[in-house]
């Protein structure tokens, strides 16, 4: 509640469309912390900003005008050098799902490297066992095969060469301003031309179809999406039905027609939320029936649970659960390990049975470290009704930000489900454009001042994303 008062207390200025943000005076009121980390005693300040210039690759981009330096967390708390308390609300890029450095799981960490650090799985150790039954009981009907990796992008990879083996087909969908990894079989996946290197190969068998967005994309409504905001786009819908999501699924069908061999798909891929996109949600029912099209046409659907799983959007375990399908493959990372390198992914049996045509193996995947920490997550999620919290929390945090989107013409679009939600900021209401980067990037840059960290995402950097769980 005092997030949600702090920002609709420093808002009162940013409602112009033309003039950049500007605050005659930042005001937050951060709530109190017993936590007092220990005292930096790192590098200087210069010499990390001299060290990333000439040994870090140039990717490597450091966010704000001046850059921060953390070096201690404390659940929700980020702690910079000079020692500044920051509320972190972008959770490590949605990775944080148990809260920074909690103490269950760093005594689960500390117990498992004090006994056995890492064996390869051509020996058996027991955590990867136990992992492996916590882990698929959480899910349903015959998902109950789990491979674990690394990163997101490596479990997408996966995926992808597990639907081409058990199908024997290649072709492959996603859709435009998804996100699903980087690695030089992934970028493929991804559809953002700011993600994409120009090498060849890297769109072989991969087809980017429209994405279906209720509100920039051609169709959207005022009860396309199942988020307790909607956008101010109106629509004739009558209840229960989403004429704008038909609109989207017949213009995927357009693709299957006459862009795909005839029942000859090996998989399409869904985001349960876009989260790289800006947290952009689908219409109702969009999914179930892209997913009956794709069976259809002998394919997998792979459900991209990144970002969404482990109870983020509050009301299901899993993001697609909410759509009501079941996907053949699901790939998750991030909030698994709460920050620890830890992905997977979890398919049938039938499925999973593709990888036996060949050796294929991974060097730290489910590791001891990995597999213990992965198992107090879990504990931790379920000891403290995350999940719950996400929804109660997250819905509370919706209905604020629609009040400031009701007041200030800055804020386009209030979107999300739980502790996933996006705020798209506009120059203008009526086109939806883009409120330009300088702008977005004074508001950022603010809001850091004040002490409060989000993250940005879509093509034009200008949906605030703000992904919490704990």
């Amino acid at each position: 509640q005092t997030t949600c008062n702090m920002l609709i207390r420093c808002s009162s200025t940013l409602h112009s469309k033309a003039a950049p943000a500007v605050m005659s005076q930042l005001q937050s009121e951060m709530p109190q912390s017993d936590h007092r980390p220990a005292a930096y005693d790192g590098p200087s300040y210069e010499r990390i900003l001299e060290t990333r210039k000439n040994h870090l690759t140039p990717n490597l981009l450091a966010h704000f005008k001046k850059p921060l330096v953390i070096h201690a967390g404390h659940m929700q708390w980020l702690y910079d050098h000079e020692g500044r308390r920051y509320l972190d609300m972008f959770g490590g890029i949605v990775t944080v799902s148990v809260g920074h450095c909690h103490p269950k799981v760093n005594q689960a960490l500390s117990e498992q490297m004090s006994r056995l650090w890492h064996t390869t799985n051509i020996y058996m150790h027991p955590k990867i066992h136990e992992y492996a039954e916590r882990l698929t009981a959480k899910f349903p009907g015959k998902l109950k095969a789990v491979c674990f990796v690394n990163s997101g992008s490596e479990a997408n990879d996966l995926a992808m060469l597990m639907a081409r083996l058990h199908t024997g087909n290649q072709d492959i969908l996603t859709f435009r301003n998804a996100y699903h990894g980087m690695s030089p079989y992934t970028m493929g996946l991804t559809a953002h031309s700011t993600w994409r290197y120009p090498l060849p190969g890297v769109n072989n068998g991969i087809l980017h179809v429209m994405n279906p967005d209720p509100y920039q994309g051609i169709w959207g409504g005022s009860a396309c999406r199942d988020s307790p905001v909607q956008t101010t786009r109106s629509c004739s819908c009558p209840p229960n039905e989403c004429q704008a999501g038909v609109n989207y699924y017949n213009e995927l069908e357009q693709t299957f027609k006459y862009s795909l061999p005839r029942g000859k798909v090996a998989a399409m891929f869904a985001e349960s939320i876009q989260g790289v996109g800006g947290t952009v949600q689908f219409p109702k029912g969009y999914l179930k029936r892209a997913a009956d099209l794709v069976h259809a046409n002998g394919g997998l659907i792979v459900a991209d649970e990144v970002q969404t799983g482990f109870g983020r959007t509050g009301d299901h375990f899993w993001g697609f659960e909410a759509h009501g399908y079941m996907p053949d493959i699901v790939t998750m990372a991030k909030g698994i390990g709460n920050g620890f390198p830890l992905a997977a992914v979890v398919t049938t049996p039938e499925i999973a049975a593709s990888l036996g045509m060949a050796l294929h193996f991974n060097t730290y995947g489910g590791n001891p470290m990995a597999s213990a920490v992965g198992i107090s997550v879990l504990d931790v999620i379920e000891e403290e009704q995350l999940q719950r919290n996400s929804l109660e929390v997250g819905t509370y945090f919706l209905n604020c930000l629609e009040e400031l989107q009701q007041r200030y013409e800055l804020i386009g679009d209030v979107r999300g489900k739980g502790l996933m939600i996006g705020v798209e900021l506009v120059s203008d209401r009526e086109t939806r454009a883009p409120l330009a980067a300088p702008h977005v990037l004074d508001i950022w840059e603010m809001c850091k001042d004040m002490g409060v960290l989000f993250g940005r995402g879509g093509l034009h950097g200008n949906r605030a994303q703000i992904d919490l769980k704990c």
